[in-house]
């Protein structure tokens, strides 16, 4: 009998356990919240950059495409200067980076990433079983490190069946465990502790990082001109095509030029 009549005696370490696996049971509710936000956070990043290549990026390059060709053709006209030259070569390398940043992107269909609840939740459930932070073995982590890399691209494409077949798949393997009784599996739970603490401080710092990004800025500034009634992107790429058709006219003016 327990020191209460009800509760059955534990030892100290039976005691320790206990409380160590309610410690590790807070931390990983709020690991795999932690890993939905991050996801979703990465996602949102990537349909917006998608959709800034598609509204801006593609005038960005083909405006630097035709800047390139006029610093060019002033090139050609100058033979024997050498500054002309390397202008003209940092002006064709900074047009073709332009090109293949948005290569493609013109022909995709926009994107938003909005994930339902349903969603979130599959996700959740798929990082509680298979996150590699949770386990010590090599061979298993990095196992687990491929299926949710494979999950973290199912979530942003938005597949939920694709998440449920991995969902389903890792219910049916079985993580070895080595060593039985109280000792060992405190061990196990402090390590998975430490592990997911370590990845938590990982997650926040990723998280910085998305959000200090350029990008993420622009994003705000794109969703706040959005609630005031504006398209921030629209009128970037219409002050883009003014610049575009006064660089077009320079462009022919150096042509007409070179043709006399």
């Amino acid at each position: 009998m327990g020191r209460d009549g009800n509760e059955p005696f534990l030892t100290p370490e039976e005691e320790e356990l206990r409380s160590r696996q309610a410690e590790l049971d807070q931390l990983e509710a709020s690991l795999y919240e932690a890993e939905v936000q991050l996801a979703t956070l990465r996602a949102e990043l990537q349909a917006f950059e998608g959709r800034y290549l598609r509204v801006v990026g593609v005038k960005i390059a083909e405006l630097d495409d035709i800047e390139a060709e006029i610093v060019e053709l002033i090139a050609r006209r100058r033979p024997q200067d050498p500054d002309a030259k390397v202008a003209a070569n940092r002006a064709r390398a900074r047009a073709r980076e332009s090109s293949e940043a948005s290569a493609g992107a013109a022909s995709r269909e926009p994107a938003r990433f909005q994930p339902s609840a349903e969603m979130k939740q599959l996700y959740r459930d798929v990082a509680k079983r298979v996150h590699p932070d949770l386990v010590a073995d090599p061979r298993e982590r990095s196992r687990r490190n491929a299926l949710m890399a494979r999950a973290n691209a199912a979530y942003a494409a938005g597949d939920r069946d694709a998440l449920a077949t991995i969902l389903r798949d890792a219910a049916m393997s079985a993580e070895a465990v080595q060593g039985e009784g109280v000792a060992f599996e405190l061990v196990r739970v402090l390590r998975k502790i430490s592990q997911v603490r370590r990845r938590l401080r990982a997650i926040e710092k990723e998280q910085t990082a998305l959000r200090e990004s350029d990008m993420f800025r622009l994003k705000q500034q794109v969703e706040e001109a959005a609630d005031q009634g504006r398209d921030m992107l629209a009128d970037i790429a219409a002050q883009l095509d003014t610049k575009i058709e006064g660089a077009q006219g320079r462009l022919r003016r150096l042509q007409e030029v070179q043709g006399s």
